[in-house]
C-alpha cells in the first residue's frame, strides 16, 4: 500500500502570510483574518478536505531589519497586524470534529506555569486535537518589546528551550495521576488530593514550585510540532518533536534536513518512524495547466517584492536592501533564523541566488517552492517531493485565501484519492491518535517526557 500524504493548511493570523501583496487579489479574503466568521469558514474546508491540521504561525516583534525600518511591514500588510493565534481555536474546534490545531508559541517570553494552563486548557476544549510549535523567536524587535536590549543568542535558546520542555513536561505529565480526578457527587469530592502532586524544576532559566492548574486533558502534552531546521534546531527536533516542519527552496536542502533529522533521532534512542516530516509549498492549480497558468499570472500581478525582502530580511536577520541586487549572497552568521539563510547558501552549493531572484522567488510562498499546474500536476509533484525529499507531508500555504484551500480541496484530493494516496476517512480519535494510532493519546515510552512520569 502507498505511503499515505498528511497535509496542513499554513495559516497565520494576519492579512499578509507567506505571499506579500496579494491581499490586495480582489479575491481575497484574508483581510476578514479579525472576524470569527473567518476562521470558522476556513475550518469548514480544511475538515471537508480531511486536513490533517491547519498549523497557525504566529511572530512576536515587527519585521525591521529590510532597509532598517518597519516601514515596508506596516504599509504592505508583511505579517502584522497579527492578532494571537490560540484565541482563534475554540471557534474552528466548535465548527469540526477532526481538524487539528497546530499553533505557534514562542516560549522566550513567557513562563511555563501559565502557558502549560493555556495549552492544556485548548486541548480540553478541542477535544484532545490541539498541537504546540515550539519556536524560541527569531526578532530583535520581539525582545526590545519584552523590555529587552537584545535577544539570547541562537544556539543559547535552544538551550532555554530545553530547560522549558523540561518545566511543561513536569506540569503536563506528573502533577495529575491519571486517577485523581473522581467526579464524586454523592461523597462530595471531586479528586483525590493524595494523587496530585506539587511539581518543582529548578533549572538554570526557569523555576517552578506548583500544581498544574488543569485536570489531565486528552493527550496531557499536546502534539509537539517544531519548525527550526539549524544544526542546534534538528537535535532539538530529535530529541522533542513528534512533526517537523522544514522549509526549502528544493528537494535536496530538505531532504538533507529530514534525513539528518531522522538520524538524530534514532541517536537519541527513538524510532525514525517518531518523526513526522512536512515541508512548505504553495499550490496554484486549476482543472488544467492553462488554468493554473493564467491564474498564478493573475496573482502575480498584486505581488509585492518589496515585502518579500521585507519577510527575507526579518527571518534572515539580512538587510537585503544593502545587497547588490544581482550578485549571489553568501552566508554569514547573524543572531536570527539560521536556517532561512542557509537555504539559500551553503544547503545546496550548487545552486547560488541573489537579492533579486530570492524576491521574485519569495514573493509566492515564502521560502518555499510554488507548484503550479493542473490536479493532476500538483498530485504528481506530491509523490515525486514524498519521495525525492523524503517527507510525509506538506503545510500547503495559500496565495489567495481561501481560494488556494478550495482548489486543493476539490480538485487536487480527489485525484490523490484515486491514486490511494490520500485518506477518505478521518480517524477516530485525538490528534496524536490519528496521526500515530488509536489508543496512543499520549506520548510514547521512548519520548522524554515520559521520563517524568509517576
Amino acid at each position: 500500500m502507498p505511503k499515505q500524504i498528511r497535509l496542513n493548511a499554513f495559516e497565520m493570523n494576519c492579512i499578509g502570510h507567506q505571499s506579500p501583496g496579494l491581499w490586495t487579489h480582489p479575491r481575497d479574503q484574508a483581510d476578514r483574518y479579525n472576524t470569527l466568521d473567518y476562521w470558522m469558514d476556513l475550518a469548514r474546508i480544511l475538515e471537508r478536505g480531511l486536513f490533517d491540521a491547519v498549523f497557525l504561525a504566529d511572530v512576536l516583534g515587527i519585521y525591521d531589519v529590510y532597509q532598517g525600518s518597519a516601514r515596508t511591514a506596516l504599509e504592505q500588510a508583511v505579517q502584522v497586524p497579527v492578532n494571537d493565534p490560540l484565541m482563534v481555536i475554540p471557534a474552528m474546534a466548535a465548527v469540526t470534529d477532526h481538524l487539528g490545531f497546530g499553533v505557534t508559541c514562542a516560549l522566550s517570553y513567557e513562563h511555563p506555569y501559565p502557558f502549560a494552563r493555556r495549552m492544556s486548557t485548548l486541548d480540553h476544549l478541542t477535544k484532545g486535537r490541539v498541537g504546540w510549535n515550539i519556536v524560541t523567536g527569531y526578532l530583535e524587535s520581539a525582545a526590545r518589546g519584552m523590555g529587552r536590549t537584545e535577544q539570547v543568542g541562537h544556539d543559547a535558546r535552544y538551550e532555554v528551550a530545553e530547560d522549558y520542555m523540561q518545566a511543561v513536561y513536569k506540569l503536563w505529565e506528573a502533577s495529575w495521576e491519571d486517577e485523581a480526578v473522581l467526579r464524586d457527587r454523592a461523597g462530595r469530592r471531586f479528586a483525590d488530593a493524595s494523587r496530585i502532586h506539587r511539581i518543582t524544576h529548578d533549572g538554570p532559566h526557569f523555576q517552578v514550585d506548583a500544581i498544574h492548574l488543569c485536570e489531565p486533558s486528552p493527550q496531557r502534552t499536546p502534539v509537539l510540532y517544531q519548525a527550526g531546521a539549524s544544526t542546534r534546531g534538528r537535535q532539538f527536533a530529535a530529541d522533542h518533536a513528534e512533526c517537523v516542519f522544514i522549509n526549502g527552496p528544493s528537494q535536496k536542502v530538505v531532504r538533507d534536513i529530514a534525513t539528518d533529522i531522522r538520524a538524530r533521532a534514532v541517536t537519541a534512542g527513538r524510532q525514525a518512524s517518531d518523526v513526522a516530516i512536512f515541508t512548505l509549498m504553495t499550490v496554484i492549480t486549476g482543472p488544467t495547466r492553462a488554468d493554473a497558468q493564467a491564474k498564478y499570472q493573475d496573482y502575480l500581478n498584486h505581488v509585492s517584492e518589496d515585502g518579500a525582502l521585507a519577510l527575507m530580511s526579518g527571518w534572515t536577520g539580512l538587510d537585503f536592501a544593502s545587497l547588490p541586487p544581482d550578485e549571489p549572497i553568501r552566508f554569514t552568521e547573524r543572531n536570527a533564523m539560521t536556517s532561512a539563510l542557509e537555504s539559500f547558501t551553503t544547503a545546496d552549493p550548487g545552486r547560488s541566488w541573489t537579492p533579486r531572484e530570492i524576491a521574485r522567488h519569495a514573493a509566492i510562498g515564502g521560502r518555499g517552492p510554488v507548484t503550479v499546474g493542473s490536479y493532476t500536476d500538483v498530485a504528481d509533484t506530491f509523490e515525486s517531493w514524498m519521495e525525492g525529499a523524503a517527507v510525509d507531508g506538506f503545510n500547503l500555504a495559500y496565495a489567495v485565501t481561501p481560494e488556494t484551500f478550495t482548489d486543493i480541496v476539490d480538485g487536487v484530493i480527489p485525484e490523490l484519492q484515486r491514486r490511494g494516496l490520500y485518506k477518505t476517512a478521518y480517524a477516530p480519535g485525538t490528534l496524536r491518535e490519528k496521526l500515530n494510532g488509536p489508543g496512543q493519546a499520549r506520548l510514547p515510552a521512548s519520548h522524554p517526557a515520559a521520563r517524568v512520569r509517576r
